[in-house]
């Protein structure tokens, strides 16, 4: 997989990239990750890359030129399979999401800064729009953090045992189950017995219970 991400501010994702799971996937050759500075494809040599929304108002938006240039430039290298727009007006990101664009090939991620980016860009560029949730942050570039984090983290060979994902929360629209480790008993807390048991059939039985029954306290939405 290639990622490329378009950003006013590279700078400001670089070190979480470089540690971890999404380092490990790079190290291993399993993706590819690349930063484009939108100041590169500014429209003059003072690297203007926003201007002031039409019929007034605070803030500034982003132009079309530049994330023309930017994005035809990549699409002129090779196919891509999604141009992603990380903006906080858009469906809200969620496990099945993570899941499918896991298994594309290239995508591009433009992060959203600033009041937005000129409407037309969303119109003719952009196949696929992302929000983390129903919130405004400084800038997509946090968003697309989170993005990659939850694509990269799916793709075969990247997590030491490949079955831990689809073990994760939200993989069949429940919580996942509480978990325990050693020792079994702490301040005369037990651990279930049942997990201590032995019998896997009855601890497969006892994780989908208790999925259920957190998924019913805390998430309840998500069984609708």
């Amino acid at each position: 997989m290639r990622i490329d991400i378009i950003s006013v501010i590279p700078e400001l994702m670089q070190s979480p990239f470089e540690y971890s799971i999404i380092k490990r996937a790079q190290d291993k050759g399993l993706v590819e990750i690349h930063f484009h500075n939108l100041r590169d494809y500014a429209i003059n040599n003072y690297g203007k890359i926003d201007d002031s929304p039409f019929g007034g108002g605070a803030g500034m938006v982003l132009m079309i030129e530049p994330i023309d240039k930017c994005i035809n430039k990549l699409k002129s290298e090779r196919n891509y399979d999604e141009i992603i727009y990380m903006t906080p007006d858009a469906p809200v990101l969620n496990q099945q999401m993570a899941n499918t664009l896991s298994l594309k090939g290239n995508l591009i991620i433009l992060t959203g800064h600033y009041k937005g980016v000129d409407q037309r860009v969303r119109d003719l560029f952009i196949t696929k729009e992302i929000s983390i949730g129903d919130y405004v942050l400084s800038g997509g570039e946090f968003a697309t953090i989170v993005l990659c984090d939850a694509i990269i983290r799916l793709l075969p060979g990247v997590l030491g045992d490949e079955t831990s994902a689809l073990t994760d929360s939200f993989q069949d629209d429940l919580l996942a189950p509480e978990v325990y480790t050693r020792p079994a008993v702490y301040q005369n807390k037990e651990v279930p017995k049942v997990l201590l048991s032995g019998d896997f059939k009855k601890i497969d039985e006892w994780r989908e219970q208790n999925a259920i029954e957190r998924t019913e306290r805390i998430r309840p939405d998500l069984l609708d």
